[in-house]
């Protein structure tokens, strides 16, 4: 049996690595779309665009506008001489935001009141409009106390100290990258796995393997491992470049962050195979990948928190294997989890993977029968 097994398996890899297109989907589209989502997706913002309306025309209010204009996060691209073109320019997406200085500012300074700064951002995208107010507010706060502390003003009773565990500087590239891990190696095992046997549907040499001595176990088997290695070396050149290029911290255990890639690829590898079981082309096969791929994607955690969701959306979530790899994979980056902390995700994507190879393989014998 393990003969017959090892040539099966033999046989995917020569029918997956002999064809250039396939060579190509393994090695070229997942590193591009890793520097490509690892340099623009963020959620960070630099060099936001704002316009300057000075109504005090002091030095005081100069400062002010050197403290936005040197801060990486703005970059100054107008100076106003009236409140007209506020608007123009923020309906053109010109600017994001206009630093509005009122006329009092210094005078209230200097007779140590509340100096009135207005800041007008696009509200069109709210968390960006919510990130500008933000870097806006620390800029301002930090004017006020530097301005309190050499002229011997009053500073605040209580002041905030950020610190921030895990991800000191608030990279956001530290969250979306590790993430990319999972998508990834999940768009490369889908892809490969459920193309495998419409390949050979469309070709005719799917029955002549099914009147070979392999019972379909073996045929599963000989479909699904061969995808499971191809997952377990794209994630490791994935999980390489987010270290050593992207200089995103890999500070668990090694033996913990394979197991849950391994688990994860499993019952990525089951839908894979549920998915050509049923595709009469590789085309069908194609399509049913990204029915699956997108919403697996959107209801895993990748962009936005599960606990925002509905809780109808949020049960969903919980037959989505890529929802218990990002945790792995993240806390794996920027912590150090414990087998027990794990504990939870393993068992759901081992109950998943179960479920989804064990169909896979009725399926086929179903269709076989």
């Amino acid at each position: 049996m393990l003969a017959r097994l090892f040539a099966l398996i033999i046989k995917e890899f020569l029918a997956i690595l002999r064809d250039a297109k396939s060579r190509m989907v393994l090695i070229g589209p997942p590193l591009i779309q890793l520097v490509v989502f690892g340099y623009a997706a963020s959620f960070d913002l630099n060099h936001v665009p704002f316009a300057v309306y000075d109504q005090d025309q002091s030095a005081l209010s100069r400062d002010l506008v050197a403290d936005f204009a040197g801060s990486p996060s703005f970059q100054q691209v107008a100076i106003l001489h009236s409140p007209a073109r506020i608007k123009q320019l923020v309906d053109s997406r010109t600017v994001e935001m206009v630093l509005d200085i009122d006329p009092r500012y210094s005078r209230n300074l200097l007779l140590g009141q509340p100096a009135p700064v207005q800041v007008i951002v696009d509200g069109r995208n709210s968390n960006t409009a919510l990130l500008i107010l933000g870097y806006a507010s620390d800029i301002i706060t930090a004017a006020s106390h530097e301005w309190a502390a050499k002229h011997g003003g009053t500073l605040p009773p209580a002041q905030l100290v950020p610190r921030a565990l895990y991800n000191p500087t608030l990279d956001s590239h530290w969250f979306i990258i590790p993430g990319i891990v999972a998508l990834l190696t999940q768009v490369v095992t889908l892809l490969v796995v459920g193309l495998s046997v419409a390949r050979e549907r469309e070709a005719g040499t799917f029955d002549q393997t099914l009147v070979t001595p392999l019972r379909p176990i073996d045929i599963v088997l000989g479909k699904s491992l061969p995808g499971l290695i191809i997952g377990l070396v794209e994630g490791t050149v994935i999980i390489l470049a987010t270290h050593f290029w992207f200089d995103v911290p890999l500070l668990g255990s090694l033996v913990l962050l394979y197991l849950g890639l391994l688990l994860f690829i499993a019952a990525v590898t089951g839908i894979g195979l549920m998915i050509s079981s049923l595709a009469a082309t590789q085309q069908q096969a194609l399509l049913g990948a990204f029915l699956f791929m997108v919403p697996s994607i959107i209801l895993s955690g990748f962009a936005t928190p599960i606990a925002n969701m509905p809780t109808l959306v949020q049960d969903l979530t919980l037959i989505n294997p890529m929802r218990y790899a990002l945790v792995v994979i993240r806390d794996s980056f920027l912590e150090q989890p414990s087998l027990t902390t794990l504990l939870p995700q393993f068992a759901a994507m081992t109950s998943l993977a179960l479920i989804s190879l064990i169909t896979a393989g009725w399926m086929f014998r179903k269709r076989t029968l």
